[in-house]
C-alpha cells in the first residue's frame, strides 16, 4: 500500500503540487475505509435478497445498461468477484477473470468515447443494437434458470427500461452536441456513470426508496424525450423552410 501512495505523491508532485505524505496517506486510507464500509453494507443487505430486493436490482441493472452498458456489467462483476455482495446465481458469470478483463477493457473505451462530442454519437449508433437485449439478458440473469416466469418479467421490465434510458440519453446527446463547447457533453456524461453506479448501489442498499427514484427518473425521461424530440422536429421543419426560401429559383430559358 505503501508504494500506491509515494506513487501519488510523486504524481501530485509533477503537476506542481506538493502535499505532506502523511497527509495524503490518511486522507487515502480514509477513502478507503469509507469505500470497504459501505460494500460491506451493500453486501450484507444483498446477502438476503427478497423478491422486491431481487426486482429491484432486475430494474437497476436493465435501466442503467440504457446508456451505460459496460460499466454495469464490470461493476457488479467485480462487487461479486471480491466477495462484497453475493450475486444471486444467474449473475455468477460476471464473476468470471475473463469477462471482468473484457468488460474493463470496453469500460475503458467507452469512458473517453462518451465524452468526445461526435464520437459518442457514434458510439452511440453502434452499441443502441445491443443495450435494450443486454439490459433484457441481464435482468433476467438476476432470477437465473430456476425461475422462468420471474426471468421472462424481468427481461420485459428490463428491455423497456432500457429503451426508455437509451432513448432519453440519444436524443439528449443529439441536442448537447449542437453546443460547440465540450464541457457540456462531458458534464452529461460523468452524470450518467454516477447515476448507473448509484442505481445499483441504491437497489442493493434500499430497494423501496429506488422502487421511488426509478419511477421519478423514468417519468422525467419520458417528459425529456418527449419536449427534445418535438424541439428537434420544429428545429428541422425551420431548417428546412430556410434552405428552401434561398434556393434560387429556377430559371426558364426560351425557347429558340
Amino acid at each position: 500500500m505503501n508504494s500506491i501512495w509515494n506513487a501519488i505523491i510523486d504524481w501530485l508532485h509533477r503537476i506542481g503540487l506538493h502535499p505532506d505524505p502523511d497527509t495524503v496517506e490518511r486522507a487515502g486510507s480514509a477513502v478507503v475505509d469509507s469505500a470497504t464500509h459501505a460494500a460491506q453494507a451493500v453486501g450484507q443487505a444483498a446477502s438476503g435478497m427478497d423478491m422486491a430486493s431481487l426486482l429491484a436490482l432486475a430494474a437497476a441493472l436493465g435501466w442503467a445498461r440504457g446508456f451505460r452498458l459496460y460499466l454495469v456489467v464490470f461493476v457488479v462483476g467485480a462487487l461479486g468477484a471480491l466477495g462484497w455482495i453475493d450475486l444471486p446465481g444467474g449473475l455468477h458469470v460476471l464473476e468470471h477473470p475473463l469477462l471482468l478483463m473484457a468488460s474493463g477493457g470496453l469500460l475503458f473505451t467507452e469512458f473517453f468515447a462518451d465524452k468526445i462530442p461526435g464520437v459518442d454519437s457514434l458510439w452511440d449508433m453502434f452499441q443502441s443494437v445491443l443495450r435494450i437485449p443486454a439490459g433484457a439478458a441481464l435482468a433476467a440473469g438476476v432470477f437465473g434458470a430456476d425461475n422462468a416466469t420471474m426471468a421472462t418479467v424481468a427481461a420485459l421490465m428490463g428491455g423497456t427500461l432500457a429503451a426508455t434510458s437509451q432513448a432519453a440519453k440519444t436524443t439528449t446527446r443529439a441536442l448537447i452536441n449542437t453546443s460547440p463547447e465540450p464541457f457540456s457533453n462531458v458534464g452529461a456524461s460523468l452524470a450518467e456513470d454516477t447515476a448507473a453506479v448509484g442505481a445499483v448501489w441504491l437497489a442493493l442498499a434500499n430497494p423501496a426508496g429506488f422502487a421511488v427514484v426509478l419511477v421519478l427518473a423514468v417519468i422525467a425521461m419520458w417528459l425529456v424525450t418527449w419536449m427534445l424530440w418535438r424541439f428537434l422536429k420544429a428545429a428541422i421543419r425551420k431548417l428546412r423552410g430556410w434552405m428552401a426560401a434561398t434556393t434560387p429559383p429556377d430559371i426558364d430559358l426560351p425557347k429558340t
